[in-house]
């Protein structure tokens, strides 16, 4: 999803950035807009892009298929979009606890972080 959120920014911001060394004021607007498409993009494009692909067919992000993992509810099936899209927000909990939802992972029995367990999935082997 950076690959695509990265770009965006770079334009934006260096359009505001050349306009802010020429000295003219309406292409600072240019940087913070470029920041606000960026941030949208990263928000709204990360979720969507995990959201889907972890409730497709797949059951995987792209890392995820390369490294031959899956998410599955609790009894090994596909979930919902619904279900991907609470455990993508709950991620922002487990990395806003000094990340303490993710080294949850070597500790618990079914390696489930806290979005895992606050979503009720597991990520497995496929």
């Amino acid at each position: 999803m950076r690959v695509v959120v990265a770009p965006v920014g770079m334009i934006f911001g260096a359009l505001g950035l050349a306009g802010g060394m020429m000295g003219g004021f309406p292409h600072r607007g240019l940087a913070i807009l470029g920041g606000g498409v960026t941030f949208i993009l990263l928000v709204f494009g990360s979720w969507l892009y995990e959201a889907f692909m972890e409730s497709s067919s797949y059951q995987a992000t792209l890392g995820k298929m390369i490294f031959g993992m899956k998410v599955t509810d609790l009894n090994g099936n596909r979930i919902s979009f619904e279900r991907a899209t609470g455990r993508h927000f709950a991620k922002w909990l487990s990395g806003m606890i000094l990340f303490i939802g993710y080294i949850m992972v070597g500790f618990t029995e079914r390696k489930q972080g806290l979005h895992d367990l606050l979503a009720g999935t597991l990520v497995r082997r496929a």
